[in-house]
C-alpha cells in the first residue's frame, strides 16, 4: 500500500463512503421519479464541501460541514427522502469535529433510523453502526494511538538530542581532563628542572672549580689537594643525596599517571572514531601502585582488541573502588564471539590478575565485556 494512502486511509475510506452513499441516492431517486439536474448539481456542491473541508484549519471545517448540512436539508426538501442515508454520514462528520466529546455521543444518529424513508430498516441499521464503529474506532482508538507515536517520536529525539549532548560534554570534558593532567606534568617537569638547577648548579660549578685547583697544586702541595679532593667528593656525595630527595619529592603519584594515560587512551580511540568513554566511583586513592600496572596493561589490551576485532562504535570503561576491592570492567558494543580463545593478549591479561590475586571475566553475548576484580591488600 502506498505510505500516503497508509497514512491517510481514513480520509480515504470516508470519501469513498461519500461518494458511495450520493450514488445510493441517485440510484434511489432514478428508480423512483428521476433526477433532475438541480438535484445533482446540489449533490456535487454537498460532495465538495465535505472534501474540501479536509484542506482547512478545524475552525473552517466546522463552518463547512454546517454547510453541507443545510445542503442535504435543501436535498431532502426538493426530492423526498431518497438522500436520507447522506445525514448519517454528515453528523458523524460533524460529531468527528470535536475530538473530547463522549462516545456516547456516535450513538444518537441511531434515532435517525426510525424515519419513515424508502430504505429498509435492517439496512439503515447496518449503516448506521458500522458508521459508529468505523468513527469510535477511529477517533478513539487509532487516533489516541497515532498522537502517543507522535509522543514517543518526539520523546525519541529529545532523548537521542540529549545523549548526543552529554556525548559532546563528555568528550569535551575528558579532552579537557587530559589537558589539564598534560599541564600539569609541564608544570611539574619545569619545576623540577628549576629545581635542580637552583639546587645542584652552584654545587657542581664549586666542585668542577676545586678539580681545577687541585690539578694546579697536586705536585706542589700533595696534602692540600688531597683535601681539596676528599672535600669535592663529600660536596658530590651530598648533591647525590638532595638529588634524590628532590625526586623522591616531585616525583607524580602512580595514580595521577595511570588516570592520564586512561584519559590519553581515550582520546586516541575518540579520534580513531570510537567514542570512549572512562567513568570513575569511590576514593581511587585507596588503589596502591601495582594495581594501577595491572589495571592499565589489561585496558590497553582490552581496548585494543576491540578496536582490532570488534567492529564497535563505543567502548566504556569502568573503575569502581570499594573497601576491599576494586573493579574494573571494559565493554564494547561490538559484535562479541561465541567463545574466548587464550590467545597472547588474554594470557598476558589472566597472568596479571591472578598474580594481584584477582579474578577475570569475560561476556561474549552483548558485545564484548572484560571485567577485573582485584584485591586491595593492606600490606600493600
Amino acid at each position: 500500500m502506498n505510505e500516503r494512502v497508509r497514512d491517510n486511509y481514513f480520509l480515504v475510506v470516508r470519501i469513498a463512503l461519500l461518494v458511495a452513499l450520493s450514488v445510493y441516492g441517485v440510484m434511489n431517486l432514478l428508480e423512483s421519479t428521476g433526477v433532475s439536474f438541480r438535484v445533482l448539481l446540489l449533490v456535487s456542491f454537498y460532495i465538495g464541501i465535505m472534501a474540501v473541508k479536509e484542506l482547512i484549519p478545524i475552525g473552517g471545517r466546522r463552518i463547512l460541514t454546517a454547510a453541507g448540512l443545510v445542503v442535504w436539508a435543501v436535498i431532502i426538501s426538493l426530492e423526498g427522502k431518497a438522500f436520507w442515508m447522506l445525514g448519517f454520514f454528515t453528523s458523524y462528520e460533524f460529531l468527528s469535529l470535536y475530538p473530547d466529546i463522549d462516545f456516547k455521543w456516535y450513538f444518537l444518529p441511531l434515532i435517525g433510523i426510525f424515519a419513515d424513508v424508502p430504505d429498509s430498516f435492517p439496512v439503515r441499521m447496518v449503516l448506521v453502526l458500522l458508521l459508529a464503529g468505523l468513527y469510535i474506532q477511529h477517533n478513539y482508538v487509532v487516533a489516541v494511538y497515532q498522537k502517543q507515536m507522535k509522543e514517543d517520536a518526539l520523546t525519541e529525539q529529545s532523548l537521542k538530542k540529549d545523549m548526543r549532548e552529554r556525548e559532546l560534554a563528555t568528550r569535551e570534558e575528558l579532552q579537557r581532563s587530559a589537558l589539564l593532567a598534560e599541564n600539569q606534568i609541564l608544570e611539574e617537569r619545569s619545576k623540577l628542572s628549576q629545581t635542580l638547577h637552583d639546587k645542584l648548579g652552584h654545587n657542581i660549578n664549586g666542585s668542577i672549580y676545586q678539580l681545577e685547583g687541585v690539578k694546579l697544586l697536586m705536585e706542589k702541595d700533595p696534602e692540600k689537594s688531597r683535601r681539596m679532593v676528599q672535600a669535592v667528593i663529600d660536596q658530590l656525595r651530598t648533591g647525590m643525596d638532595e638529588i634524590r630527595a628532590i625526586l623522591r619529592k616531585e616525583r607524580p603519584e602512580k595514580r595521577d599517571l595511570a588516570l592520564l594515560q586512561m584519559f590519553k587512551l581515550c582520546e586516541d580511540c575518540n579520534n580513531k572514531g570510537v567514542e570512549t568513554e572512562f567513568k570513575k566511583e569511590g576514593d581511587i586513592g585507596l588503589v596502591p601502585d601495582p594495581l594501577w600496572e595491572v589495571i592499565l596493561d589489561n585496558a590497553y589490551e582490552a581496548v585494543s582488541n576491540s578496536m582490532k576485532y570488534a567492529r564497535c562504535s563505543h567502548i566504556d570503561i569502568c573503575l569502581v573502588v570499594m573497601n576491599k576491592m576494586v573493579r574494573c570492567s571494559i565493554r564494547d558494543n561490538g559484535v562479541g564471539c561465541k567463545e574466548v580463545k587464550d590467545g597472547m593478549g588474554i594470557s598476558g591479561m589472566r597472568q596479571r590478575v591472578r598474580a594481584a590475586g584477582g579474578t577475570l571475566d569475560f561476556e561474549t553475548e552483548a558485545g564484548f565485556a572484560v571485567t577485573m576484580l582485584l584485591p586491595i591488600r593492606e600490606e600493600e
